[in-house]
């Protein structure tokens, strides 16, 4: 007689129990993959051919294209998070069954935001082949491509910290939704259209402490040559973000694991 053995437990086979699940529940989601995809593409696109020619005027080092792709990237992985699950466990009281398991409340959160990370390359690699075919080209060649994929999904996942925190806390669908309209203001408080040089005023100055300034520094320079200063302030701005949205997020896991 066989005998049956346990399936090994602990904190990273719980990570990748609850990623798996929430990656295979991928494909019955898919209406909001399409939106996903289509505005920044749409972005890409009409700012391309609408501002290019007036972009020749200021002080831009590559094509105005890979100027703007970087923009169209960050527009795609941001917001883009499993944290609407999050919300229907906790409304179909999955996540209170989960609470009677010894799994670890850690791994609640880290599970989905892994999924979350296979989700945003998966968004990034059709947007960067429609970059391709508008004409923009890597000098840094394939390495480049692929950091430039890396940088903006960890970008992505640092921000899914906001909507994970919003979901945990109010456990309102409408509410995680509405969390995208807090990057508004980090998306065009920057140099998504000309540099910090072209900006006056209050405008150059809120770029320059915005985070986002960084990161499309970082995912530009990718287009000239490898540029460390740059990609390492892009990576400082993401762990800046990382430190505050996921400090939230897990501060409201444990206010709701407290409930229990």
């Amino acid at each position: 007689m066989t005998a049956i053995t346990a399936r090994p437990a602990g904190f990273f086979r719980d990570i990748a129990s609850i990623a798996a699940r929430s990656v295979r529940q991928l494909p019955r989601d898919i209406e909001f993959i399409g939106p996903a995809l289509f505005i920044p593409v749409f972005f890409l696109i009409v700012n391309v051919g609408s501002l290019q020619n007036v972009a020749g005027f200021t002080d831009i080092q590559i094509d105005y294209k890979a100027y703007q792709l970087p923009v169209a990237i960050v527009f795609a992985v941001t917001g883009v998070t499993r944290a609407q699950a999050l919300v229907l466990n906790i409304q179909e009281g999955y996540f209170d069954r989960l609470m009677l398991t010894p799994v670890s409340r850690r791994a609640l959160l880290l599970g989905h935001m892994a999924a979350d990370f296979v989700l945003v390359i998966c968004l990034s690699i059709p947007v960067v082949i429609v970059g391709f075919i508008i004409g923009v080209r890597f000098p840094t060649g394939p390495l480049g491509v692929v950091v430039f994929i890396l940088i903006a999904a960890l970008w992505g996942v640092a921000y899914t910290g906001i909507p994970y925190a919003i979901a945990l806390k109010t456990g309102n669908p409408g509410a995680v939704n509405s969390s995208f309209m807090l990057f508004f203001p980090f998306a065009f408080l920057t140099t998504s259209y000309v540099p910090v040089e072209a900006m006056t005023g209050w405008m150059a100055t809120i770029a320059r402490y915005n985070p986002v300034t960084y990161l499309l520094a970082g995912l530009r320079s990718l287009f000239i040559e490898w540029q460390w200063d740059e990609l390492g302030e892009s990576l400082i701005a993401i762990g800046a973000l990382a430190l505050v949205s996921q400090s939230m997020s897990f501060k409201a896991l444990n206010g709701r694991v407290k409930q229990k």
